[in-house]
């Protein structure tokens, strides 16, 4: 391999680099994966004039894609099972049952419980927003409940389920590119997301007191479980995959065996009691679910799923690898890790720093699938030479990321929520507790160092991480 680039030559590679993601995210507005993909190009070229070989960058750039790979396969997999799982009417049974249970005295409890449920058994926010986030705010208006505490408990509950479902795609991004068990990753983020969780739920009882003596008048309400009555079979026993995968993820299994059981499970429940051929279950995997009910606010929440619905992340996962391989090949990457290293003098205050080196990133592009790729493979050998479980990397990302996106109303899924539920981002802001208490509880702990893991380690490396300390001691 060539020699990495000097220090100058780096700095103005990683500045063009950022220069080009800005201007193509925030000024130009292109897609994502575009910008990524340019800004990669811009770097390769930089590179290769600088006396990089191409047949580095070549080689840099096919791990990266290499490592993608199970994350891919993971997502590809979500995509499959949620459309298998619509299509068997397990996910219409679980809106119903959902909606069921709403009360005027306990609605924005139950709003909050409800979107939360739904979140994690499907793993996304926006389709939980998009979906049963709509309806809740119709039967807000009904019952005279002002749409900013309705939108506040929609955003905690979608929030609250994308952050620690195992079928989310935000987690399992997280936790695969700082290279943690998924399912360590979700139970360490409990320390930063239950807190803010109940702090809302409260808050939610609170207000929700008020309005004890409303009806339920919500059109929407009635005419979504007409329709989902209508068009499916609605069943408990449709409760059965999220149930079963759910469990095997909590005995640890595998994850793509683990989704390939309630892939399996959705097409058998959709034959069984939706009369489904194996045709339209082979058609619900590829594509989602297609059957048009006839109604619009049904069918937005039930259109979607398939393989093709993930194609969009996966093409960013890959423009993330084709952005970040040439700034590992050039050395770029390895320069910024000394400089934090060298100013770090302790493992809380590297944390803190990442922290907010992420929290910064992210105001400034908006979206967490470019930050989460581009920082995560920089700093995680930070996380290890300071004795740090790179869990605590993968619930920065996320406390940053995904529980910070509802919360800065340029950012992708802030403007989406805000355009979705009819409400800007600053009114709903003080009754989304969750969004900035786990900001806040998660910087704490990275200072204090409370919760926070470390590595088992040997002594030998025990030793040399001492010795690595008292060298950047002696450089500053």
């Amino acid at each position: 391999m060539n020699n990495r680039l000097n220090a100058t030559r780096s700095i103005i590679l990683l500045l063009a680099s950022v220069l080009v993601v800005f201007m193509g995210i925030i000024v130009i507005k292109a897609n994502s994966t575009v910008v990524l993909a340019t800004a990669g190009a811009v770097a390769m070229g930089l590179s290769m004039l600088w006396g990089i070989a191409w047949e580095d960058l070549e080689r840099d750039l096919m791990d990266s894609i290499r490592s993608m790979l199970p994350s891919i396969l993971i997502l590809l997999a979500v995509g499959m099972l949620v459309g298998s799982w619509i299509l068997s009417g397990t996910v219409p049974v679980m809106m119903y049952y959902g909606l069921r249970v709403l009360t005027p005295s306990t609605f924005l409890v139950a709003a909050a419980l409800i979107c939360g449920l739904m979140s994690v058994m499907v793993g996304t926010s926006w389709g939980t927003i998009s979906t049963v986030g709509v309806a809740l705010m119709g039967v807000s208006v009904g019952l005279g409940i002002p749409l900013h505490y309705t939108a506040g408990a929609v955003v905690v509950g979608a929030i609250f389920g994308d952050k620690l479902s195992p079928l989310s795609d935000t987690t399992i991004m997280a936790s695969a590119v700082s290279d943690v068990d998924i399912v360590e990753h979700i139970k360490y983020m409990l320390f930063t997301t239950l807190p803010g969780y109940v702090i809302s739920l409260v808050l939610y009882f609170i207000i929700g007191s008020r309005f004890g003596g409303g009806t339920i008048e919500g059109g929407n309400l009635e005419l979504i479980l007409t329709t989902l009555q209508g068009n499916f079979n609605l069943n408990p026993i449709l409760l059965l995959p999220p149930v079963v995968v759910l469990f095997l993820i909590y005995k640890r299994k595998p994850t793509l065996p683990v989704f390939a059981v309630g892939i399996t499970l959705g097409g058998i429940l959709a034959i069984t009691f939706q009369g489904s051929s194996i045709l339209s279950v082979a058609g619900a995997l590829n594509t989602g679910f297609t059957n048009s009910t006839g109604v619009d606010i049904v069918d937005t929440m039930l259109l979607r799923g398939g393989l093709r619905s993930m194609l969009g992340t996966v093409a960013l996962l890959i423009a993330a690898g084709v952005f970040g391989s040439p700034l590992r090949t050039s050395g770029v990457i390895q320069t910024l890790l000394d400089k934090i290293s060298n100013s770090a003098k302790d493992g809380r205050g590297m944390s803190s720093a990442i922290y907010v080196l992420h929290g910064g990133l992210f105001a400034i592009t908006g979206s967490y699938y470019v930050t989460f790729a581009v920082l995560a493979p920089m700093v995680r050998p930070l996380y290890d030479r300071f004795g740090l479980h790179r869990k605590n990397l993968s619930r920065t990302l996320e406390d940053t990321g995904t529980a910070f996106a509802p919360i800065v109303p340029w950012s992708v899924t802030g403007a989406f929520i805000a355009s979705t539920l009819g409400v800007e981002t600053v009114n709903y802001i003080a009754y989304a507790p969750m969004t900035y208490i786990g900001i806040i509880l998660g910087l704490v702990y990275a200072i204090t160092g409370f919760t926070v893991a470390k590595t088992e380690e040997t002594g030998k490396t025990k030793i040399n991480r001492k010795l690595v300390g008292l060298v950047n001691q002696f450089e500053s």
